[in-house]
């Protein structure tokens, strides 16, 4: 069977190549025999045409496609009712005999796909442009099971949610500490890998808790356990005896896998949380939502302590934005405007450079920042290879080896988070986006992408950011961006150790301890930029730093304390738009 990843860039070919198809009878078996192809299958081995039946009026018809038992199709010319061809549809089935009678009918004008589950009545309605992303819910053609038909799951909090409720089960069983919270972050990439297409089969996890365990719960830990072992083994090192649905799935490497987890012991109501967050559609849940999962099963004393803040995507593109991306693509928009010169080397030393960008958080949390970072510059390489493309005339293959078509990686993102869970909720996500952006690389190219095992990793480090010594962690002079939304605790919040860091870090005397938490970051990060001539010579460009801050920090007492340090101690000063000042 084709991997998943090779059905969707099928799907998008077959999406494009259809696009100004219109007419029915002259189209309709031509359409549905490169539909069939997009799946692997042959259409004449399971379905034909024009498939006679007397209806329970009497009067003749002809069903446009069917495979009996599994699929009715009832086809009309782009921009006829499809309310008339559900009509039809239904005439067709109810005059069926009932060992022939399908699960499924579709309707489609070209345009439009109505695809409907009669067992459950369940129906999804798209274009055929989303073909790509839909194509899961035809999993029948292969044979598969799927889980029930529904519009996409909105990019929300809802997920999240389920994963907080996950941890409250779990952490009011006894099962507490590192290990609740190595295993919530395992449990997301694997519910993520099961509908993004990272595991071979869809539904692959879902499907072994659902049919392996019991419904009592008892030897769901085991199978768990079992499961990392084997996710975290090369294929060809696995036991000959293993057993055949653990062996089916990949090797991720990466690490994510390697610690031993005390087994986690579960009963049926536990084990009924986690299937409900198996059954969430994952695959449109941006990784950058995380960081409200950190939120929702951290204490709330805890997360005020710590100054946890979720960023936003608006407010963490108001900071990168004019920090990098806005000049990056408007380097890459000035070279698409131009009709001389050899545009094309340029644009591919363009993207070269976004290889060889490095961008440093410092607060990372979660890695938000990281991520959306990650994946603006992922979306920019696809734009810059997409024109390579147009002005070359190749295809994909002819262009270069496809292997290399990205040369940006994760390794390309450093973090400094003060706690492990998020730490590693922050690398974790980053691999999830990764994947993504190799699936819209993949369906703009029309070649399957996949980076699994993982061989690269963001470099994420567990420590207090304001004693870590930054320049040990990545050299100033291989860093491009300082960037991130750090605790703003106030200065009548903080605790006595983190007043005591603000009074070292800004060397004030007394007057120190009146600073916001915020402002030790935004000194560490100007003492950390003015070392990279030393570190690299005299015309070395040092990072640019763009934080988050309280508007506190531009008012009353804290401006004369503040502002000095950085305008005239370490002779930085503030570029346009390029520091964004939260109001709290």
């Amino acid at each position: 069977m084709l991997s998943w990843n090779e059905i969707r860039v099928r799907a998008a070919q077959f999406a494009a190549d259809w696009a100004d198809a219109s007419y029915e009878k002259g189209e309709t078996q031509t359409f549905y025999n490169e539909f069939f192809e997009v799946f692997g299958k042959r259409r004449r081995d399971v379905a034909r045409y024009e498939e006679h039946v007397k209806k329970l009026d009497n009067r003749s018809g002809f069903i446009d496609l069917f495979w009996p038992g599994v699929l009715l199709v009832e086809q009309k010319s782009a921009g006829r009712s499809l309310v008339a061809a559900a009509e039809q549809a239904g005439a067709y089935f109810d005059a069926l005999a009932e060992r022939e009678r399908p699960r499924y009918q579709l309707l489609c004008d070209f345009k439009t796909f109505e695809l409907l589950d009669r067992d459950t009545r369940e129906e999804i309605r798209f274009p055929l442009a989303e073909l790509a992303d839909q194509v899961e819910n035809f999993a029948f053609i292969v044979g598969q099971r799927r889980r029930a038909l529904r519009e996409e799951d909105p990019v929300n909090i809802e997920a999240s949610e389920l994963m907080g409720r996950l941890h409250d089960a779990l952490d009011e069983s006894g099962y507490r500490g590192d290990d609740l919270e190595r295993f919530l972050v395992r449990m997301v990439f694997c519910m993520f890998a099961d509908d993004s297409g990272i595991f071979p089969r869809q539904d692959m996890f879902l499907h072994l808790i659902e049919d392996r365990t019991s419904v009592d719960g008892a030897d769901l830990g085991l199978w768990l356990t079992q499961l990392f072992q084997v996710l975290d083994t090369p294929t060809e090192q696995r036991q000959a005896k293993l057993d055949e649905d653990l062996a089916k799935f990949p090797y991720v490497n990466g690490e994510l896998f390697a610690e031993r987890l005390s087994i986690a012991a579960f009963d049926s109501e536990m084990r009924a949380a986690l299937l409900d967050a198996c059954r969430f559609n994952w695959s449109k849940t941006s990784p950058a939502i995380f960081g409200a999962l950190f939120q929702s099963v951290m204490e709330p004393v805890e997360r005020r302590s710590q100054g946890a803040h979720y960023t936003t995507e608006q407010n963490i593109l108001r900071v990168i934005e004019p920090l990098f991306l806005d000049d990056l693509r408007a380097e890459f928009d000035a070279l698409s405007a131009k009709h001389s010169g050899d545009v094309v080397a340029e644009l591919y030393r363009l993207r070269d450079r976004l290889g060889e960008l490095r961008f440093f958080d410092p607060a990372c949390g979660c890695g938000n920042f990281l991520i959306i970072a990650y994946r603006e510059l992922r979306l920019l390489e696809i734009d810059i290879l997409d024109e390579i493309a147009a002005r070359t005339r190749l295809s994909a293959q002819q262009m270069m080896p496809f292997e290399v078509k990205s040369v940006i990686d994760v390794d390309q993102f450093y973090g400094i988070e003060i706690s492990e869970f998020p730490a590693r909720i922050a690398a974790t996500s980053l691999w999830m986006m990764d994947h993504l952006m190799n699936r819209e690389l993949a369906t703009t190219f029309g070649e399957p992408y996949v980076r699994i095992p993982l061989e690269k990793s963001p470099h994420i480090e567990v420590g207090d950011a304001l004693e870590l010594d930054w320049t040990d962690f990545l050299p100033p002079a291989e860093c491009s961006y300082v960037f991130g939304n750090p605790p703003f605790i106030g200065a009548k919040y903080q605790s006595t150790e983190q007043r005591a860091q603000v009074h070292r870090i800004a060397q004030l005397g007394g007057s120190g301890g009146t600073l916001d938490y915020v402002t030790a970051w935004f000194i560490r990060a100007a003492e950390y930029v003015r070392q990279t001539d030393t570190a690299a010579g005299l015309g070395q460009r040092p990072p640019r730093i763009g934080f988050v801050a309280t508007n506190s920090i531009t008012q009353g007492e804290q401006v004369a304390q503040f502002w000095p340090v950085i305008f005239e101690r370490h002779d930085l000063n503030i570029g346009k738009l390029y520091w964004w000042l939260r109001v709290s």
